[in-house]
């Protein structure tokens, strides 16, 4: 019976405050035979300090500390370069997955030996890692030119065949958010994708995150930068779904604004009352 080597790829940046939950999700798994590869981006806080003496010996763990800080982009395709499984995933150092996370990836790729990555639901967390609710997912179109993911149903836990990755130009190491969407894209691009419907990992919130609160209109940003050098990989041209998807909802968005700065004011009510203003 086979038993390839499996990666975890943790590209870590100031969050060793939350990595002992990612460690222990990670020692706790069934499948044995891993690897963890972790990228510290030249961290300001204790997180090295904080993963070394949670992993000890233990030499399936390799770090590798940058000099100076280099963006998401750079440290996760580091990671990406690093990984020596047949299989790999990332896992970022304030999320955890569940103890039969990498087992049952592994079972779908020997299921599926001409996908080039498998994904699953995910379970959204508050700042504890208590779960509110499971992100909702399916199985998307392969094959689609103008697949860019907007759903997100393409999400983590997302694992994926190193020799389909090498097919690829790798992750856009300038890329400062939306990696995984760019990594999502360029395994797109070179087989189909298979999904599991099952929460394998537990995503935390929480206000320091790269892509969440704060942050989501500069991960929104990042986004739209993979789906331009995905387009010119494709060779389409996005200019509609830019003015449709980009434009329309930002229209809206600003619309709604206005329409929630009316109802909230005393003077509009007033007016709307006499029928004097309606929106």
């Amino acid at each position: 019976m086979r038993n390839p080597l499996f990666s975890i790829l943790v590209a870590q940046y100031n969050n060793g405050k939350y990595f002992e939950d990612c460690y222990n999700s990670i020692i706790a798994q069934t499948y044995q035979n891993w690897e963890v590869i972790i990228v510290d981006d030249a961290s300001t806080d204790n997180s090295v300090a904080v993963m070394k003496e949670l992993i000890g010996d233990d030499s399936r763990f390799k770090i590798e500390i940058l000099p100076k800080n280099r963006g998401c982009g750079f440290t996760k395709r580091r990671c990406a370069e690093l990984a020596s499984g047949e299989i790999c995933a990332f896992l970022d150092p304030d999320d955890s997955i569940t103890e039969d996370a990498l087992e049952i990836m592994m079972s779908e790729h020997e299921k599926h030996s001409e996908a080039s990555m498998i994904y699953s639901k995910t379970s959204l967390c508050d700042e504890h890692l208590n779960i509110e609710f499971e992100r909702k997912s399916q199985q998307v179109k392969n094959a689609d030119p103008y697949f860019f993911n907007f759903d997100g149903f393409v999400f983590h836990f997302l694992s994926y065949k190193k020799s389909f990755y090498n097919q690829t130009a790798g992750i856009n190491n300038y890329l400062q958010r939306a990696v995984d969407q760019d990594l999502v894209f360029l395994l797109y691009e070179v087989g189909p994708c298979f999904f599991i419907d099952t929460a394998l990992y537990k995503y935390r919130i929480h206000e320091n995150g790269i892509s969440t609160t704060t942050n989501s209109d500069k991960a929104y940003f990042w986004h739209w930068v993979a789906i331009i050098d995905a387009a010119k990989r494709r060779n389409i041209n996005i200019e509609n779904l830019f003015i449709d998807k980009a434009l329309r909802s930002r229209r809206e968005q600003a619309l709604q604004k206005e329409i929630d700065y009316y109802n909230k004011s005393l003077v509009f009510k007033i007016l709307r009352k006499l029928g004097l203003f309606k929106i």
